[in-house]
């Protein structure tokens, strides 16, 4: 998140209607999350062509608001007083998927299950794992997303990365995105334009049958309502549902937010609820797995309006 000066929502308005933008006042992001709860946003703006996201990075790299990249939301916890800065949403052209071959170029903010179907359905494999991952395609770059064996990293030939703190627009080959385990240089000022995949030739019986199947596990293994799916990452050689669970927190209730009885390194918040209820259960699971285990967990939520104290409390790296 970008700290620098800050600057008045009715400045960065006019300068991005200047751009030929028009963005909104006091959006509420709550409901662009899957956790359906948190404040709004000071200055909200989606755009929908390279062209205008080039704008409004210049915009933002002149002003140095905080920004916020905004994908799926499925990956988010904004704090209930909001974030007070600019967030950009893609829509419009980044949402388009386009198959040559073996070569699939999708925007940014292109649906990974859409990504997903739509490979198996040109005959490819090897991006059937995120059709049960209800994020962004730039997002899955940004965190290195994965499962069922497989992550980003093995997929991305390279990607359009514009950096809405210095208004840089470059290609960065899959070599140069440093991934790791959850984890990329993709920094959150940066938004993921557009990804180009190089997949390999497959079967559409097969890998429908494998879309199937993974959906078919995602409904039995996982919780449906309002969560961001998986709250920590797993520490080296375990698992941190695991550690959850052995530390009695299935099922652990403060306020409107709920740790899974189906899957305990999942919350779940009840409609209406709270982004500081989410919190605390955080803040109270990771300290039961220190006390039972040693183990500091760290969170893979990307918390956004969150004071360090609080961050610190959770174990989040950003």
């Amino acid at each position: 998140m970008n700290t620098a000066v800050p600057v008045s929502p009715v400045a960065l308005v006019a300068a991005l209607r200047s751009a030929g933008v028009e963005p909104l006042v006091d959006r509420a992001l709550g409901p662009l999350t899957t956790y359906r709860c948190g404040g709004a946003a000071a200055v909200f703006v989606e755009v929908d062509s390279p062209e205008d996201l080039v704008a409004v990075a210049a915009v933002t790299a002149r002003l140095a608001p905080p920004v916020l990249v905004i994908g799926k939301g499925s990956n988010l916890l904004v704090a209930d007083g909001g974030f007070d800065g600019v967030a950009v949403q893609l829509v419009g052209a980044f949402l388009d998927v386009r198959v040559d071959g073996t070569t699939v170029v999708a925007g940014g903010g292109a649906s990974l299950p859409v990504v997903a179907r739509r490979t198996v359905a040109a005959g490819l494999t090897g991006f059937e794992w995120a059709v049960g991952v209800p994020g962004s395609i730039g997002g899955a770059v940004r965190m290195n997303a994965g499962g069922h064996g497989s992550d980003m990293a093995a997929v991305v030939r390279r990607v359009r990365v514009v950096d809405l703190c210095v208004g840089n627009d470059v290609t960065m080959a899959a070599g140069d995105l440093g991934f790791a385990y959850r984890g990329s240089r993709v920094r959150p000022s940066d938004v993921v334009a557009e990804v180009e995949l190089a997949l390999d030739p497959g079967d559409v019986a097969a890998g429908e049958a494998t879309l199937a199947s993974i959906v078919r596990w995602h409904r039995e293994h996982q919780p449906g309502g309002h969560n961001a799916g998986s709250v920590f990452t797993n520490p080296p050689g375990d698992s941190a549902g695991r550690l959850i669970d052995a530390a009695g927190c299935r099922g652990l209730r403060l306020g409107s937010a709920e740790v899974s009885t189906k899957h305990a390194n999942f919350i779940q918040v009840d409609e209406g609820g709270s982004a500081a209820d989410v919190i605390e259960v955080m803040a109270a699971v990771r300290a039961r797995v220190i006390d039972r285990f040693d183990v500091e967990l760290h969170a893979e939520t990307r918390l956004v309006g969150f004071d360090d104290e609080v961050m610190e409390r959770v174990g989040a790296r950003q």
